[in-house]
Protein backbone atom coordinates (compact mmCIF):
# COMPACT_ATOMS: atom_id res chain seq x y z
CA UNK A 1 0.00 0.00 0.00
CA UNK A 2 1.66 3.05 -1.44
CA UNK A 3 0.90 6.06 1.30
CA UNK A 4 1.05 9.89 0.88
CA UNK A 5 0.62 12.32 3.73
CA UNK A 6 -0.83 15.69 2.88
CA UNK A 7 -1.02 18.32 4.87
CA UNK A 8 -3.12 21.46 3.80
CA UNK A 9 -2.47 24.87 6.18
CA UNK A 10 -4.83 27.66 7.00
CA UNK A 11 -4.71 28.87 3.68
CA UNK A 12 -5.12 25.99 1.58
CA UNK A 13 -8.88 25.26 3.58
CA UNK A 14 -9.79 29.00 4.12
CA UNK A 15 -12.65 29.33 1.57
CA UNK A 16 -14.83 26.50 0.05
CA UNK A 17 -12.95 26.96 -3.23
CA UNK A 18 -9.87 26.42 -1.84
CA UNK A 19 -10.72 23.14 -0.20
CA UNK A 20 -12.35 22.27 -3.61
CA UNK A 21 -8.73 22.74 -4.85
CA UNK A 22 -6.84 20.84 -1.46
CA UNK A 23 -9.71 17.99 -1.87
CA UNK A 24 -9.50 17.69 -5.69
CA UNK A 25 -5.40 17.06 -4.88
CA UNK A 26 -6.11 14.29 -2.71
CA UNK A 27 -8.51 12.96 -5.12
CA UNK A 28 -5.52 12.94 -7.77
CA UNK A 29 -3.65 11.17 -5.69
CA UNK A 30 -6.31 8.19 -5.08
CA UNK A 31 -6.81 8.19 -8.59
CA UNK A 32 -2.69 7.59 -9.24
CA UNK A 33 -3.23 4.44 -6.83
CA UNK A 34 -2.18 6.16 -3.75
CA UNK A 35 -3.69 6.26 -0.43
CA UNK A 36 -3.42 9.73 0.45
CA UNK A 37 -3.48 10.26 4.55
CA UNK A 38 -4.56 14.14 5.06
CA UNK A 39 -3.45 16.72 7.68
CA UNK A 40 -5.23 20.29 8.15
CA UNK A 41 -4.64 23.20 9.91
CA UNK A 42 -7.50 25.60 11.56
CA UNK A 43 -9.33 27.37 9.13
CA UNK A 44 -7.62 30.96 8.10
CA UNK A 45 -5.45 33.10 9.80
CA UNK A 46 -5.10 34.99 12.84
CA UNK A 47 -8.61 37.27 12.44
CA UNK A 48 -10.71 35.22 10.62
CA UNK A 49 -13.51 33.56 12.94
CA UNK A 50 -11.92 30.09 12.98
CA UNK A 51 -8.00 30.44 13.09
CA UNK A 52 -6.31 29.03 16.18
CA UNK A 53 -5.17 33.28 17.26
CA UNK A 54 -8.77 34.14 17.08
CA UNK A 55 -9.50 31.24 19.36
CA UNK A 56 -6.84 32.62 21.65
CA UNK A 57 -8.25 36.15 21.20
CA UNK A 58 -11.92 35.40 21.88
CA UNK A 59 -10.29 33.73 25.43
CA UNK A 60 -8.20 36.31 26.51
CA UNK A 61 -10.52 39.66 25.68
CA UNK A 62 -13.62 38.23 27.54
CA UNK A 63 -11.11 38.46 31.22
CA UNK A 64 -7.88 40.53 30.19
CA UNK A 65 -6.85 40.16 33.76
CA UNK A 66 -6.96 36.45 33.89
CA UNK A 67 -4.83 34.64 32.50
CA UNK A 68 -5.89 31.28 30.76
CA UNK A 69 -4.96 28.39 32.29
CA UNK A 70 -2.42 26.22 29.50
CA UNK A 71 -4.56 23.34 30.07
CA UNK A 72 -7.60 24.86 29.04
CA UNK A 73 -5.72 27.32 25.88
CA UNK A 74 -4.71 23.99 24.79
CA UNK A 75 -8.57 22.40 24.76
CA UNK A 76 -9.80 25.92 22.96
CA UNK A 77 -7.18 25.94 19.93
CA UNK A 78 -7.51 21.84 19.18
CA UNK A 79 -11.02 23.22 18.17
CA UNK A 80 -9.79 24.94 15.15
CA UNK A 81 -8.32 21.89 13.95
CA UNK A 82 -11.49 19.66 15.10
CA UNK A 83 -13.25 22.28 12.82
CA UNK A 84 -11.45 22.25 9.91
CA UNK A 85 -10.89 18.00 9.96
CA UNK A 86 -14.70 17.29 9.94
CA UNK A 87 -15.18 20.10 7.08
CA UNK A 88 -11.98 18.93 4.84
CA UNK A 89 -13.89 15.49 5.02
CA UNK A 90 -17.12 16.93 4.25
CA UNK A 91 -15.63 18.28 1.35
CA UNK A 92 -14.24 14.84 0.13
CA UNK A 93 -17.67 13.17 0.56
CA UNK A 94 -19.62 15.90 -1.60
CA UNK A 95 -16.40 14.77 -4.29
CA UNK A 96 -17.63 11.39 -3.97
CA UNK A 97 -14.76 9.88 -1.84
CA UNK A 98 -15.57 8.22 1.77
CA UNK A 99 -13.73 10.17 4.67
CA UNK A 100 -13.16 10.11 8.19
CA UNK A 101 -11.76 12.78 10.26
CA UNK A 102 -9.97 11.94 13.78
CA UNK A 103 -8.59 13.87 16.60
CA UNK A 104 -4.95 13.68 17.33
CA UNK A 105 -5.55 11.40 20.10
CA UNK A 106 -7.84 8.85 17.56
CA UNK A 107 -4.76 8.92 15.18
CA UNK A 108 -2.64 7.48 17.89
CA UNK A 109 -0.50 10.64 18.92
CA UNK A 110 0.56 10.60 22.25
CA UNK A 111 2.90 13.66 24.01
CA UNK A 112 4.67 14.85 26.83
CA UNK A 113 2.31 17.09 28.91
CA UNK A 114 3.71 20.45 27.95
CA UNK A 115 0.37 22.52 27.14
CA UNK A 116 1.05 24.58 24.19
CA UNK A 117 4.58 23.45 23.36
CA UNK A 118 4.01 19.59 23.52
CA UNK A 119 6.37 17.06 21.97
CA UNK A 120 5.78 13.53 20.25
CA UNK A 121 6.50 10.80 21.71
CA UNK A 122 5.10 8.32 19.53
CA UNK A 123 2.56 7.58 17.02
CA UNK A 124 0.64 4.36 16.69
CA UNK A 125 -1.68 5.07 14.29
CA UNK A 126 -4.02 1.94 14.62
CA UNK A 127 -7.00 4.63 14.06
CA UNK A 128 -5.36 5.94 10.29
CA UNK A 129 -4.59 1.99 9.34
CA UNK A 130 -8.07 0.86 10.38
CA UNK A 131 -9.66 4.04 8.14
CA UNK A 132 -7.10 3.02 4.73
CA UNK A 133 -8.12 -0.80 5.71
CA UNK A 134 -12.12 0.56 5.25
CA UNK A 135 -11.65 2.31 2.25
CA UNK A 136 -11.86 5.86 3.82
CA UNK A 137 -9.45 8.86 3.36
CA UNK A 138 -8.44 9.78 6.87
CA UNK A 139 -8.54 13.38 7.72
CA UNK A 140 -6.55 14.38 11.12
CA UNK A 141 -6.36 17.17 12.99
CA UNK A 142 -2.86 18.71 12.65
CA UNK A 143 -0.86 20.44 15.81
CA UNK A 144 -2.87 18.15 18.33
CA UNK A 145 -2.00 14.96 20.43
CA UNK A 146 -3.12 13.41 23.68
CA UNK A 147 -1.10 13.29 27.00
CA UNK A 148 -1.94 10.15 29.23
CA UNK A 149 -1.04 11.21 32.83
CA UNK A 150 0.06 7.85 34.79
CA UNK A 151 -2.51 6.25 36.74
CA UNK A 152 -6.07 8.83 35.72
CA UNK A 153 -8.60 8.16 33.20
CA UNK A 154 -8.96 9.36 29.66
CA UNK A 155 -5.86 11.71 28.25
CA UNK A 156 -5.80 15.35 27.55
CA UNK A 157 -6.02 17.00 24.68
CA UNK A 158 -2.21 19.08 23.66
CA UNK A 159 -1.38 21.14 21.35
CA UNK A 160 2.35 20.86 19.15
CA UNK A 161 3.06 24.96 19.06
CA UNK A 162 3.15 27.27 16.35
CA UNK A 163 3.50 25.15 12.91
CA UNK A 164 2.51 21.77 14.94
CA UNK A 165 0.77 20.53 11.41
CA UNK A 166 3.51 20.22 9.67
CA UNK A 167 4.84 18.11 12.67
CA UNK A 168 1.78 15.95 12.60
CA UNK A 169 2.36 15.47 8.41
CA UNK A 170 5.45 14.20 9.04
CA UNK A 171 5.68 11.83 12.47
CA UNK A 172 2.37 10.25 10.76
CA UNK A 173 4.62 9.93 7.62
CA UNK A 174 7.07 8.17 9.62
CA UNK A 175 4.84 5.69 11.43
CA UNK A 176 2.65 5.00 8.64
CA UNK A 177 6.00 4.37 6.19
CA UNK A 178 4.40 6.79 3.77
CA UNK A 179 6.45 7.33 0.63
CA UNK A 180 6.34 10.30 0.75
CA UNK A 181 5.03 13.78 3.28
CA UNK A 182 3.16 16.84 1.19
CA UNK A 183 3.07 20.19 2.50
CA UNK A 184 0.68 22.57 0.86
CA UNK A 185 0.63 26.39 1.47
CA UNK A 186 -0.06 29.06 -0.64
CA UNK A 187 3.30 29.35 -2.05
CA UNK A 188 5.61 27.37 -4.89
CA UNK A 189 7.59 26.05 -2.17
CA UNK A 190 10.96 27.24 -0.32
CA UNK A 191 11.44 30.72 -1.58
CA UNK A 192 15.55 32.22 -1.50
CA UNK A 193 13.62 35.31 0.47
CA UNK A 194 10.32 36.37 1.52
CA UNK A 195 8.45 37.11 -1.83
CA UNK A 196 6.83 40.01 0.39
CA UNK A 197 10.21 41.24 0.63
CA UNK A 198 12.24 40.37 -2.92
CA UNK A 199 9.28 40.01 -5.80
CA UNK A 200 10.14 37.08 -8.12
CA UNK A 201 12.07 35.66 -5.35
CA UNK A 202 12.99 31.83 -6.74
CA UNK A 203 11.81 29.10 -5.84
CA UNK A 204 14.91 26.18 -4.74
CA UNK A 205 13.73 22.94 -6.19
CA UNK A 206 16.23 21.24 -3.56
CA UNK A 207 16.83 21.95 0.03
CA UNK A 208 18.60 19.86 2.75
CA UNK A 209 16.58 18.57 5.86
CA UNK A 210 18.98 20.95 7.33
CA UNK A 211 18.88 23.57 5.20
CA UNK A 212 15.19 24.10 5.45
CA UNK A 213 15.28 23.21 9.41
CA UNK A 214 17.61 26.36 9.74
CA UNK A 215 15.60 28.63 7.42
CA UNK A 216 12.36 27.96 9.58
CA UNK A 217 14.34 28.52 13.12
CA UNK A 218 15.40 31.66 11.69
CA UNK A 219 12.27 33.13 11.27
CA UNK A 220 10.60 31.50 7.38
CA UNK A 221 7.44 29.55 8.08
CA UNK A 222 7.34 27.41 5.24
CA UNK A 223 7.68 24.17 6.93
CA UNK A 224 8.20 23.25 10.99
CA UNK A 225 12.08 22.54 12.31
CA UNK A 226 10.52 19.74 14.09
CA UNK A 227 9.42 18.36 10.55
CA UNK A 228 12.09 18.81 9.42
CA UNK A 229 13.76 16.85 11.68
CA UNK A 230 11.14 13.91 11.38
CA UNK A 231 11.99 13.64 8.07
CA UNK A 232 15.46 13.41 8.38
CA UNK A 233 15.65 11.19 11.47
CA UNK A 234 13.07 8.11 9.32
CA UNK A 235 14.12 8.83 5.80
CA UNK A 236 11.09 10.48 4.81
CA UNK A 237 10.81 12.24 1.20
CA UNK A 238 9.11 15.61 2.23
CA UNK A 239 7.83 18.32 -0.44
CA UNK A 240 6.76 21.94 -0.24
CA UNK A 241 3.76 22.44 -2.53
CA UNK A 242 1.41 25.34 -3.73
CA UNK A 243 -1.94 24.30 -3.45
CA UNK A 244 -3.34 26.70 -5.61
CA UNK A 245 -0.60 26.15 -8.62
CA UNK A 246 1.15 22.99 -10.96
CA UNK A 247 4.28 24.21 -9.63
CA UNK A 248 6.39 21.08 -9.00
CA UNK A 249 7.71 22.80 -5.53
CA UNK A 250 10.51 22.39 -3.23
CA UNK A 251 11.94 18.89 -2.37
CA UNK A 252 13.56 18.43 0.70
CA UNK A 253 16.70 15.53 0.79
CA UNK A 254 19.31 14.39 3.00
CA UNK A 255 22.66 16.01 2.89
CA UNK A 256 24.08 13.25 0.51
CA UNK A 257 21.50 13.92 -2.39
CA UNK A 258 21.71 17.53 -1.97
CA UNK A 259 23.03 19.37 -5.46
CA UNK A 260 25.96 22.12 -4.93
CA UNK A 261 25.09 25.70 -3.91
CA UNK A 262 26.48 28.10 -1.96
CA UNK A 263 23.64 30.20 -0.68
CA UNK A 264 20.35 28.84 -0.04
CA UNK A 265 18.86 31.99 1.15
CA UNK A 266 17.95 34.95 3.06
CA UNK A 267 15.56 34.97 6.06
CA UNK A 268 14.30 37.59 8.86
CA UNK A 269 11.87 37.30 12.06
CA UNK A 270 9.71 39.50 13.02
CA UNK A 271 9.91 42.73 15.99
CA UNK A 272 12.47 42.47 18.36
CA UNK A 273 14.21 44.14 21.18
CA UNK A 274 17.96 43.90 22.26
CA UNK A 275 19.44 43.09 25.79
CA UNK A 276 22.99 43.30 26.59
CA UNK A 277 25.03 43.78 29.86
CA UNK A 278 28.89 44.33 30.30
CA UNK A 279 29.71 41.86 33.40
CA UNK A 280 33.87 43.30 33.55
CA UNK A 281 32.12 44.89 36.77
CA UNK A 282 31.68 41.68 38.24
CA UNK A 283 34.77 39.53 39.52
CA UNK A 284 35.98 37.40 37.35
CA UNK A 285 35.32 34.09 39.23
CA UNK A 286 31.60 35.92 39.06
CA UNK A 287 30.78 36.38 35.36
CA UNK A 288 29.92 32.78 34.67
CA UNK A 289 27.47 32.30 37.71
CA UNK A 290 25.99 35.27 36.75
CA UNK A 291 25.74 34.75 33.57
CA UNK A 292 24.19 30.92 34.26
CA UNK A 293 21.40 32.61 36.36
CA UNK A 294 20.02 34.80 34.23
CA UNK A 295 19.83 32.21 31.24
CA UNK A 296 17.89 29.98 33.80
CA UNK A 297 15.47 32.82 34.96
CA UNK A 298 14.64 33.52 31.38
CA UNK A 299 14.56 29.82 30.23
CA UNK A 300 12.34 29.22 33.78
CA UNK A 301 9.86 31.73 32.53
CA UNK A 302 9.79 30.55 28.91
CA UNK A 303 11.33 33.23 27.14
CA UNK A 304 12.44 32.73 22.69
CA UNK A 305 16.01 34.20 22.59
CA UNK A 306 17.78 34.80 19.51
CA UNK A 307 21.18 36.71 18.89
CA UNK A 308 22.77 35.21 21.93
CA UNK A 309 26.66 35.97 22.26
CA UNK A 310 29.08 35.40 25.18
CA UNK A 311 32.56 36.81 25.52
CA UNK A 312 34.49 37.53 28.19
CA UNK A 313 33.48 41.08 28.99
CA UNK A 314 29.47 40.07 28.46
CA UNK A 315 26.42 38.90 27.06
CA UNK A 316 23.47 39.71 25.18
CA UNK A 317 20.49 38.31 23.28
CA UNK A 318 17.23 39.45 21.61
CA UNK A 319 13.29 38.49 22.03
CA UNK A 320 10.14 39.29 20.50
CA UNK A 321 8.76 42.59 21.28
CA UNK A 322 6.14 40.70 22.89
CA UNK A 323 7.85 38.69 25.18
CA UNK A 324 10.12 41.95 26.35
CA UNK A 325 8.24 43.03 29.61
CA UNK A 326 8.68 39.62 30.49
CA UNK A 327 12.24 39.75 30.08
CA UNK A 328 12.15 43.54 32.22
CA UNK A 329 9.95 41.94 34.87
CA UNK A 330 12.00 38.95 35.41
CA UNK A 331 15.59 41.12 35.47
CA UNK A 332 15.06 44.57 36.72
CA UNK A 333 15.87 44.29 40.45
CA UNK A 334 16.93 40.59 40.25
CA UNK A 335 19.00 39.59 43.23
CA UNK A 336 21.82 37.23 42.01
CA UNK A 337 24.16 35.60 44.60
CA UNK A 338 27.70 35.18 43.10
CA UNK A 339 30.22 32.42 43.62
CA UNK A 340 32.53 35.24 45.35
CA UNK A 341 29.46 35.74 48.43
CA UNK A 342 28.93 39.10 46.68
CA UNK A 343 25.16 39.78 45.51
CA UNK A 344 24.72 41.66 42.10
CA UNK A 345 21.30 43.62 40.97
CA UNK A 346 20.08 43.54 37.91
CA UNK A 347 19.03 47.00 36.24
CA UNK A 348 17.21 47.33 32.65
CA UNK A 349 18.10 50.56 31.14
CA UNK A 350 20.26 53.41 32.15
CA UNK A 351 18.68 54.43 35.29
CA UNK A 352 17.43 52.54 38.78
CA UNK A 353 14.32 51.65 38.54
CA UNK A 354 12.57 52.34 42.31
CA UNK A 355 12.69 48.62 42.65
CA UNK A 356 16.11 48.28 42.08
CA UNK A 357 16.95 50.82 44.65
CA UNK A 358 14.57 49.16 47.06
CA UNK A 359 16.54 45.77 46.52
CA UNK A 360 19.90 47.15 46.68
CA UNK A 361 19.17 48.93 49.92
CA UNK A 362 17.44 45.52 51.04
CA UNK A 363 20.86 43.55 50.35
CA UNK A 364 23.06 45.80 51.58
CA UNK A 365 23.53 44.14 55.05
CA UNK A 366 25.07 41.24 53.40
CA UNK A 367 27.43 43.27 51.96
CA UNK A 368 27.92 46.02 49.20
CA UNK A 369 25.31 45.20 46.40
CA UNK A 370 26.78 45.60 42.83
CA UNK A 371 24.90 47.09 40.50
CA UNK A 372 25.10 45.24 36.82
CA UNK A 373 23.19 47.65 34.24
CA UNK A 374 21.51 45.39 31.06
CA UNK A 375 21.37 48.03 27.57
CA UNK A 376 18.10 47.78 25.77
CA UNK A 377 17.99 48.40 21.91
CA UNK A 378 14.33 48.90 20.72
CA UNK A 379 13.00 48.69 17.45
CA UNK A 380 15.61 45.87 16.43
CA UNK A 381 14.86 42.68 13.37
CA UNK A 382 17.19 40.15 12.81
CA UNK A 383 18.12 39.45 9.02
CA UNK A 384 19.82 35.64 8.11
CA UNK A 385 21.96 34.55 5.36
CA UNK A 386 21.76 30.54 5.03
CA UNK A 387 24.10 28.80 3.51
CA UNK A 388 24.74 25.07 3.66
CA UNK A 389 28.64 25.44 2.07
CA UNK A 390 28.82 29.48 1.93
CA UNK A 391 29.51 29.56 5.56
CA UNK A 392 32.45 27.33 5.32
CA UNK A 393 34.33 29.95 3.13
CA UNK A 394 36.89 32.12 4.27
CA UNK A 395 35.59 36.37 3.80
CA UNK A 396 31.83 35.11 4.16
CA UNK A 397 31.66 37.86 7.40
CA UNK A 398 33.68 40.67 5.59
CA UNK A 399 31.44 39.76 2.06
CA UNK A 400 28.00 40.24 4.44
CA UNK A 401 29.08 43.13 6.23
CA UNK A 402 30.31 45.16 3.11
CA UNK A 403 26.64 44.99 1.42
CA UNK A 404 25.23 46.09 4.77
CA UNK A 405 27.89 49.04 5.02
CA UNK A 406 27.37 49.89 1.75
CA UNK A 407 23.78 50.44 1.85
CA UNK A 408 23.92 52.73 4.94
CA UNK A 409 22.86 49.61 7.32
CA UNK A 410 23.63 49.81 10.78
CA UNK A 411 24.09 46.36 12.21
CA UNK A 412 23.93 46.33 16.14
CA UNK A 413 24.97 42.21 16.56
CA UNK A 414 25.82 39.46 14.49
CA UNK A 415 25.67 35.97 15.55
CA UNK A 416 26.83 33.06 13.38
CA UNK A 417 26.29 29.10 13.21
CA UNK A 418 27.73 26.17 10.63
CA UNK A 419 25.28 27.48 8.34
CA UNK A 420 24.11 30.81 8.88
CA UNK A 421 25.16 34.47 9.83
CA UNK A 422 22.49 36.37 10.90
CA UNK A 423 22.76 40.36 12.12
CA UNK A 424 20.31 42.67 14.16
CA UNK A 425 19.59 45.66 12.44
CA UNK A 426 16.84 48.47 12.61
CA UNK A 427 13.41 47.38 11.91
CA UNK A 428 13.17 50.05 10.01
CA UNK A 429 15.95 48.98 7.32
CA UNK A 430 14.81 45.26 7.15
CA UNK A 431 13.11 45.43 3.81
CA UNK A 432 16.36 46.98 2.35
CA UNK A 433 18.54 44.71 4.09
CA UNK A 434 16.96 41.27 2.92
CA UNK A 435 16.99 42.78 -0.88
CA UNK A 436 20.64 44.02 -0.49
CA UNK A 437 21.74 40.82 0.70
CA UNK A 438 19.66 38.66 -1.98
CA UNK A 439 21.05 40.59 -4.83
CA UNK A 440 24.77 40.55 -3.20
CA UNK A 441 24.55 36.97 -2.99
CA UNK A 442 23.39 36.15 -6.34
CA UNK A 443 20.33 34.40 -5.09
CA UNK A 444 18.40 36.28 -8.24
CA UNK A 445 20.12 33.39 -10.41
CA UNK A 446 19.27 30.46 -7.66
CA UNK A 447 16.60 27.57 -7.78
Amino acid sequence: MSIVVMKFGGTSVKTKEARTASALRVVSATEQGLKPVVVVSAIGRKGEPYATDTLISFLRDMEPDVEPEPRELDLLMGCGEILSSVVFAHTLKALGHAAISLRGGQAGIRTDGNYGNARILGINPLGVQEALHRGLIPVVCGFQGVWIQGGLPGAEMTTLGRGGSDTTAAGLGAALQADRVEIYTDVDGVKTADPDYVPGAPTLRQVTYSEVAEIAHLGAHVLHPRAAEIGMNFGIPLWVKNTFSDDPGTEVVAESQATGRKVTGVTHTGKLVAFSVDVTILDESDRASFAATVFQILSDHRVSLYMVSRGPSGFGFATRREQSPVVRAVLDALVIPVASGSVAVCQIGGSKSDAVRTQARLVERTGEPTIVPFQVVEGCTMVSVVGRDYMRQPGVFLNIMGILVREQIQVFQTSDSESSLSCLVPESELRRAVAALHEGLGLAEAG
